[in-house]
């Protein structure tokens, strides 16, 4: 279940493969490969067609302008599953294809119009810069005269004349292009390849009396076979079924095709290994899909003229570190003789650039060895095995195979009688046609158990580390294991096994050594500065953790190293240290924790491991209804006096300072944009970190905040709507860390947002020269300080608020704080006083916050799966059942046409999903964000109807309490329960 890569030589090319994983919660592997490969095979389950990890991987391979080539693959399953005729298999095989270019398409559009509406705002900006247009009247007709450019996206479809389409079925070993049945039939029906080529697919037909394409409108009534049909599928459904039913048939059809298959394999019972025989033999998987990599994806030399500058043009300009000039008097992005370098993939370059994917954890006695058996080096090593041939690998392993019997022979023999004979042992090994007797010397003997009683040193001994090697392709120069002190080897990648390399040329994959420490899982290595960082590729945030602690407590050290490995060796996994000290690991599903959790007890940590119940993330966040008067002590019981009164005056500890602030729910359209734009918003807070923010940027994101709110104000969605005039330049910080979907707005003042720097710090004046007045002043203030000198304080209290909510101290969403007055009071107050006040402040404001979040009704948001799933007609109302019973909810259901599956999308809560596929059905899981269930935790029955329909006691479970609860249980919170939970209900034992 991760990526791994293998180079092969086939017909004098050479081609680097990398296998990743297709499960959804292995998305972040599919990422990493993405950007080292110039092409992609993109897989499509015959029965179950288009799937969301389908959507995922197309939109992954145009963004990253990686040519793809699609698979449809299980097609036996057409024939032994569904049992369907050749020609329902051709329709159904025609709208699987007809569904993957209509998301192709639809992707294509939208990268068009985001394009096109990017280049029209530069167009539009450059002519008001130029002052080409000023007047409205000739802006207007700028943009009328604009027209939608027309891009050529005919190379992005699929169609099997093309050759970009394969049929394949993976499990017997067989698949095939539309090219091979083309060069077979053109001879017999005398026409040009190329010309048949075109009609093997789609609607044609060849008439009998004129042997003759004709199309569907000249069928006249007639029953003919589309030639896919008759030409290709009949004779696969032929195979199958004469290997079912008629072996003589198939020995017949064995020799038309000219297979080389012995009367043996054709008379066994078992017709699986019979039929992968013939048809690995007549239409090779391997060929097929390696034939179809070298004629249809594009070289390194033409791949990288057309994805690196996409790339570059995407990342941020180098002038930004450098000062160099990143646009040309052209317009057109200007490139460093590094990156032209990339561009060309110029092997001979003497600028060096590779990008590190991923790191990868590779067991110490894998890595190839560099030095030769016969200088002392262990015989049958990985770098020898590869230059093995099959001959004497096999011939190697059989030696090695008749010299573990013979050490266990003298092991016996030694046991027995206690004496060494010194002569020589003949064992017959009768293997793979060998017949001849071994002899094995009293000598080999002794090595053989010497060897053996190492390897058992060795078990008793500490295993090896594990070694991080970088996953990375080269882009330019050749690349020496020499050149540079961090890199120490370099390894050609051969699946499980690793070859040791001197230089790897551009446009390469390879294996490289030397980066633990240095890369902690993407980097870009370059022998010049002048190279933009290709950064990480984006994945989505990964969603269940779970605490992890040694069984052993002595075995910590070994757990946090483990930890530390697998930190580096999955590019998903994230390792949080939390406050409490418990070690958490943060996974994409249930699958990848799985994993996670096999690695480290089988590799990384090598220990017994206990694992928590999985943590799952919640939010709290408030509705429009004010509080209820159980939690709401008040005297206001209308509504709207209720919402006014959601203000929280509080007094820092010592009284010198007074808050009071307010609390109202953010629209809906305004969470939804600030959820949207997070990593937005922490590019320009991390710029304002760094000093180098761009004033337009933060100017134009709040110009769009301020465009949401005016929107929610038409739509009537605003509390309280004079509250929101001007936001725009009264916005404090956003939070929780300045970046999540909460807003701290100032009532009173005009703040323009931005990073504070100083919190609570005051500006000293110069120590007084007169000595003797110096002990007088030393419990006065150097300098009174205002209101402003604490707005750092301020900020980092609502961070705290925002972080920690107070219903289980879990991150809020969807509130604004207005700060309606913060006042001094300072009189008679010393040093001391004034030193401890920031603090203070931070605790008040964290304090007031959290008070005024519940004169609101809270709620909790749960985290959210959208599940996607088939099943047949008969189970259907079991899926229903468990999807309700877990809470889930119903999107859509439609049959798929062809199949008798239903394809079911639904929204499931995380933690409800645990176990959730552990039967037949296999369905996806993907994280889709928050959603609040509307429900108040805190809701007691209080009217008479209530209590007539459920009594004092509410025996209908409260679910968001229960969520509440349990979080508030695991984290060691106060929790309110009863532990006797009905007193009236005595005992009575039975007298006798």
């Amino acid at each position: 279940m991760k990526s791994s890569g293998v180079s092969l030589v086939y017909d004098g090319h050479l081609v680097n493969l990398i296998d990743s994983p297709g499960h959804v919660d292995f998305a972040s592997e599919v990422s990493s490969a993405s950007r080292l490969c110039d092409g992609c095979l993109v897989l499509v389950d015959a029965v179950e067609g288009v799937c969301t990890q389908t959507h995922t991987v197309l939109r992954q391979a145009l963004a990253e302008n990686v040519r793809p080539i699609l698979v449809i693959n299980k097609m036996d399953r057409l024939i032994t599953q569904l049992k369907m005729s050749p020609h329902e298999a051709y329709s159904h095989m025609s709208m699987i294809l007809e569904e993957v270019n209509a998301i192709v398409g639809t992707f294509h559009m939208e990268n068009l119009i985001a394009d096109d509406a990017r280049m029209y705002e530069e167009a539009l900006q450059k002519q008001k810069d130029n002052s080409i247009a000023t007047d409205n009247e000739s802006l207007s007709r700028a943009v009328d005269d604009w027209i939608l450019e027309d891009r050529d996206d005919e190379h992005l479809y699929f169609s099997p004349e093309k050759g970009n389409v394969v049929f394949a079925s993976a499990i017997d070993g067989w698949a095939f292009r539309i090219d091979q049945f083309a060069a077979i039939y053109a001879s017999k029906l005398g026409v040009k390849e190329s010309s048949l080529k075109k009609v093997l697919w789609g609607d044609w037909y060849l008439d009998p009396k004129t042997k003759r394409a004709i199309g569907p409108k000249a069928l006249k009534g007639r029953l003919l076979k589309p030639f896919f049909v008759q030409f290709i599928l009949d004779n696969l459904w032929a195979v199958h079924d004469s290997v079912e039913n008629d072996r003589e048939k198939l020995e017949k059809i064995v020799k038309v095709l000219n297979l080389k298959i012995t009367p043996r394999d054709l008379k066994q019972k078992d017709p699986k290994p019979v039929l992968q025989t013939v048809m690995n033999q007549w239409l090779p998987l391997s060929a097929t899909i390696l034939q179809a990599t070298i004629q249809v994806l594009p070289s390194p030399l033409e791949a990288q003229k057309i994805r690196i500058p996409s790339l570059l043009n995407s990342l941020p300009p180098l002038s930004l570190t450098s000062g160099a000039p990143a646009v040309a008097e052209s317009g057109q992005p200007k490139f460093t003789a590094e990156e032209e370098a990339m561009i060309s993939c110029d092997s001979n370059s003497s600028h060096v650039v590779a990008y590190v994917s991923k790191m990868f954890a590779v067991p110490a006695d894998v890595i190839a060895s560099s030095l030769k058996s016969a200088a002392g080096g262990v015989a049958g090593s990985t770098s020898d095995r590869v230059k093995l041939s099959s001959e004497d690998a096999r011939e190697q392993r059989r030696l090695a195979m008749v010299a573990e019997r013979a050490a266990r022979k003298k092991m016996e023999l030694e046991g027995v009688s206690g004496v060494v004979d010194t002569g020589a042992i003949n064992l017959v090994k009768r293997e793979e046609g060998h017949d001849k007797p071994v002899e094995i010397s009293a000598a080999t003997l002794a090595a053989a158990s010497a060897l053996a009683a190492q390897e058992a040193k060795k078990a008793d001994e500490p295993a090896e580390e594990e070694t991080l090697i970088g996953f990375a392709r080269c882009y330019s120069g050749n690349y020496l294991y020499h050149s540079e002190v961090t890199i120490t080897k370099l390894y050609m990648l051969m699946g499980r096994e690793l070859q040791e390399l001197e230089e790897v040329p551009a446009g390469n994959v390879f294996g490289i050594g030397g980066l633990d420490g240095h890369v902690l899982k993407t980097g870009t290595l370059s022998s010049s500065p002048n190279v933009r960082s290709f950064g990480g590729v984006n994945n989505d945030a990964p969603i269940l953790r779970v605490a992890l602690e040694p069984y052993n407590p002595s075995e910590m050290n070994k757990l946090i190293d483990g930890l530390h490995l697998l930190n580096q060796a999955d590019p998903c996994v994230e390792v949080v240290l939390q406050e409490t000290g418990e070690h958490v690991i943060i996974t994409a599903g249930a699958l990848h924790l799985e994993r996670c959790l096999k690695d480290l007890r089988e590799r990384f940590a090598k220990i017994e491991i206990q694992v928590s119940e999985p943590i799952v993330p919640f939010r709290e966040t408030i509705s429009t209804f004010p509080a209820l008067p159980s939690q709401d002590k008040g005297n206001n019981n209308d509504e709207g006096e209720a919402r006014r009164s959601s203000r929280t005056l509080t007094l820092s500890q010592g009284g010198l300072a007074t808050l009071r602030v307010r609390a109202v729910p953010l629209p809906k359209n305004v969470l939804n944009f600030l959820e949207a734009n997070s990593r937005r918003l922490k590019a320009l807070t991390e710029a304002d970190q760094l000093e180098v923010g761009n004033e337009t940027d933060r100017s134009n994101f709040i110009a769009e905040v301020e465009a949401q709110f005016e929107e929610a104000k038409l739509n009537g969605d605003l509390v309280d709507k004079e509250l929101w005039e001007g936001i725009g330049s009264r916005i404090i910080s956003f939070g929780p860390r300045e970046v999540g979907p909460n807003l701290l707005i100032s009532a009173t003042e005009t703040t323009i947002w931005k990073r504070v720097k100083k919190c609570g710090t005051l500006s000293s004046q110069p120590e007084a020269s007169n000595s003797e007045d110096s002990s007088d002043n030393q419990n006065k203030p150097l300098r009174m300080p205002t209101a402003k000198d604490y707005e750092g304080s301020i900020t980092i209290g609502f961070q705290l608020a925002m972080l920690t909510g107070p219903l289980c101290n879990e991150p809020m969403m969807g509130v604004a704080i207005f700060l309606e007055s913060f006042e001094l009071n300072l009189d008679g107050a010393d040093n001391r006083q004034i030193g401890l006040l920031p603090g203070q402040i931070m605790a008040s404001m964290r304090e007031s916050c959290r008070q005024a979040f519940l004169k609101w009704s809270p709620r909790l948001a749960l985290a959210m799966y959208s599940c996607d799933l088939q099943a047949p007609s008969e189970v259907l109302g079991k899926v229903y059942a468990v999807l309700n019973k877990r809470r889930g909810r119903i999107l859509s259901e439609e049959i798929k046409d062809g199949t008798p599956f239903f394809q079911i999308k639904s929204l499931l809560p995380v933690i409800e999903s645990f176990g959730f596929s552990d039967g037949s059905a296999s369905p996806q899981l993907i994280f889709s964000g928050f959603e609040v269930l509307d429900l108040d935790p805190f809701w007691v029955p209080t009217t008479q109807e209530e209590l007539e329909d459920l009594g004092e006691k509410a025996d209908r479970e409260n679910v968001a309490k229960k969520y509440m609860e349990a979080v508030r249980k695991r984290k060691g919170l106060f929790v309110e329960k009863k532990i006797v939970e009905f007193a009236e209900k005595q005992r009575t034992m039975k007298q006798k």
